[in-house]
This record gives C-alpha cells, structure tokens and sequence, in this order.
C-alpha cells in the first residue's frame, strides 16, 4: 500500500487524529495570547439537582409533609434568613455566601418545562423555547457574533472529553480539553511526527495536505498549551476528586493569563429517584468545597472581580418524595451566581412557593434566559438580544 493509499483508508485522514479537531483551525501564535475582559466560569450540575433540598425552605410546613424522610431537619439545616438556609453538607458554600461572593436566584426556568435529562439540557445549552429545536449553543453564538473581524478571538474552553452543545456556534466553536499534558503526549506521538515530517504542504493531494496542516498545527499548539497549562501552579489545595482537579486547572489557566474567557465544567450524578440523602450530600460537598476552593484561589491572585462563576442544573425535583426516598424529576430550580462583583449578593428573590404548584411541581418565575441575557449584557459585554434571538431582560445581578 502506498502513502496516498494508506492516508485514505486510514483514520488518519480525518480531523479527529486522536486529538480535538478544534487545535487545526488556529496557529500557535493566535491560539492564546493575552487574555482581555471578564472571564465566565460555567458549572453544570447534570442530572437535575434537587433544589429544595440544597436550599432549604425550613419554616415550610408544606417541604415536610411532602417529604417526611427527605426533608432536612431544621436543626440540621445551615440557616442564612427567616425561611432559608443549606443543607448542612454547603457548609463551604455559606462561607461564600457570608462574605458576600454568592448571590441565589430562586425558581429559574422556562414555560412548558420538559422533564427529559436530554431535551431540558438542549434548552438550556440552545436558550430554545420548550417547542423550538436549534443547533446552536448560546455561548457558540456569542463566539460567533463578537468574534466576526476580530483582532483577538474570544475562546471558550469545556474541560472534559467532549463540547457541550453550549459551547457550538454555526462558524466558531468552543473547544474540550480534559488535561493538557494528556493532549501534548498524544500529538507527540512518534508515529505522527514522523508522519509530519514525510509530508509536505505543497504536495497535490488534497488530503495528505490536510493531513500536514492538522498534525502541523496541533503538535504546535499542543506543546504551547501544555507550557501555558505550566505557568502557574495554584497554592491552593483543591478537593482530591475530578471536579477538584478540573477547577484547579481552570483556575491555573486563568491565573497564567490565557486567551480564554469562558470556561465550562459539570458534576454529574444528580439524578437521584432513590436513598437520594447521602448521594446528594456526597455531589452538594464535592461541589461547595470545589468551589471555596476555586474562589480563595482566584483571591490570592487579585482575580475575583474579574471572574464571575455560574451554577445551573438542567431542572430542579418534584416537591415530593417518592416511595424509593428519592425524587423524580421536577421543573423549576435555583440557581448560583458567585463573584466578587454581584449586584445582590444573597437571595435575589424569594423563597420557592410551594402552594401554588403546576401538577406538584414547582411554577417557575425567572426565565433562565433573563439570568442569560444579564451575563451577556452586563458582564461579556455582548449584544444578547442578537445571541439569544430574542430581547429578554436583563436582570440586575452583575
């Protein structure tokens, strides 16, 4: 078989080259350069966190008799108002919230819920409508509206295997990195350089030409984003799990003054139907002291006000409980905010009603894409009406 050949029937041919596709499209010089403006950090709580029982409505009579084991005991419960307070396992994120870096939007969600894992997430990750179907994420569409003729590209990283639909525009996408010296050990393998070096750019096929440019420019980009992912090592210690790890990379990456403005990562494992209170409890702690962690990082090094961290889950759980001491899956939920520059640090509005209830869930009473259109506004700076097809309010949260 010959070269031509081989690269034809090969795997190789194609973008996906045992490494993300997205490092072909950039050189190394453009790639990163010194980042500029305000950095937004999304956290995704997958599998629809129960939100009544992470805020809890403590002097509700009603949360008790719908949950008479589930229910956190008030004597339990991390009390912060008159109504409301955390479950004992946010004990990191009261510290948050105690100084002032932590506001909470009560009954986030959107007309028509969808109670599906995966069409509730496209909702959120698209900005739709409950009976509209798009392609595109609202944070791709912001890459694709501020990035047309731009001087320096405004980037979006997803630290994880695969990109969200969130971060996907029609022209720019944002790009998945899971672990940088991962990346670099993967474009360096010596099959591939070897490969590279065989080739050459003017060479007539249009493949193998393709081909040279992709390894090209990964392996290049790859070796600087693995020494950029080496500039600062945090201080700080994280929690010893992978969401801890992820944070610690996002926040190193942010420290060594990367040309990355948004930064993407989940906690899975929030679908809890059943012996829901210790599995919560375990994701609620993992994700408070991540999150202390995370903030007291960004202190140290004179970055909070510049870095505004939001919290969201594809749906919240039935008011409720089920006969397996879990809860199915519900509708509206709240949502975090975290910064050293919130408008409302606290409770933005009030406590859930848990009277007024659409067929035992929760009415939701801010659409999430008002919690949107205000970080598009008034912290990317972005023209939000444009990104979200529609000109929902702003609120006043940042």
């Amino acid at each position: 078989m010959n070269r031509r050949d081989f690269l034809k029937s090969s795997g190789l041919a194609s973008t996906s080259l045992l490494i993300p596709s997205f490092l072909s499209d950039f050189s190394v010089n453009k790639l990163f350069k010194s980042r500029s403006g305000k950095v937004l950090v999304v956290v995704q709580l997958s599998g629809g966190n129960d939100g009544l029982n992470t805020i809890v409505p403590y002097q509700n009579d009603i949360y008790y008799k719908s949950r008479p084991t589930l229910g956190i005991k008030s004597s339990e419960v991390l009390k912060v108002s008159d109504e409301l307070g955390f479950n004992p396992a946010l004990q990191s994120l009261q510290g948050l919230y105690d100084q002032g870096y932590l506001s909470i939007v009560n009954s986030v969600g959107y007309p028509n819920p969808d109670r599906s894992h995966f069409r509730s997430m496209d909702i959120w990750h698209t900005a739709s409508s409950s009976d509209e179907y798009l392609n595109t994420g609202w944070l791709g569409r912001y890459l694709d509206s501020n990035c047309e003729g731009c001087a320096t590209t405004y980037h979006a990283l997803e630290v994880d295997d695969s990109l969200s639909l969130a971060l996907k525009g029609s022209i720019r996408n944002g790009f998945a990195v899971s672990n940088p010296e991962q990346l670099k050990r993967a474009t360096g393998n010596r099959f591939l350089k070897a490969l590279a070096e065989n080739v050459h750019p003017e060479h007539q096929e249009e493949n193998v030409a393709y081909l040279y440019k992709v390894m090209i420019d990964t392996q290049q980009s790859a070796d600087y984003l693995y020494e950029q992912s080496k500039t600062h090592r945090s201080r700080v210690t994280y929690p010893m799990n992978v969401f801890g790890k992820d944070l610690k990379t996002i926040a190193e990456l942010i420290t060594a003054d990367t040309d990355t403005n948004i930064y993407y990562v989940s906690l899975g494992g929030f679908d809890t139907h059943a012996n829901q209170k210790i599995q919560q409890e375990r994701l609620l702690q993992a994700y408070a002291d991540g999150m202390k962690a995370f903030v007291e990082d960004l202190k140290q090094n004179g970055l909070l006000d510049d870095v505004l961290i939001m919290t969201f889950s594809e749906f919240g759980r039935r008011v409720e409980q089920n006969a397996s001491s879990g809860t199915d899956h519900g509708t509206a939920n709240n949502l975090f905010l975290i910064g050293g520059k919130l408008q409302k640090p606290g409770f933005f509005n009030k406590s859930p009603n848990l009277i007024n209830l659409d067929e035992g869930d929760l009415k939701y009473e801010i659409d999430f894409r008002n919690v949107y259109a205000s970080v598009l506004n008034n912290w990317l700076e972005a023209d939000a009406a444009g990104v979200l097809g529609e000109n929902f309010k702003a609120l006043q949260l940042v």
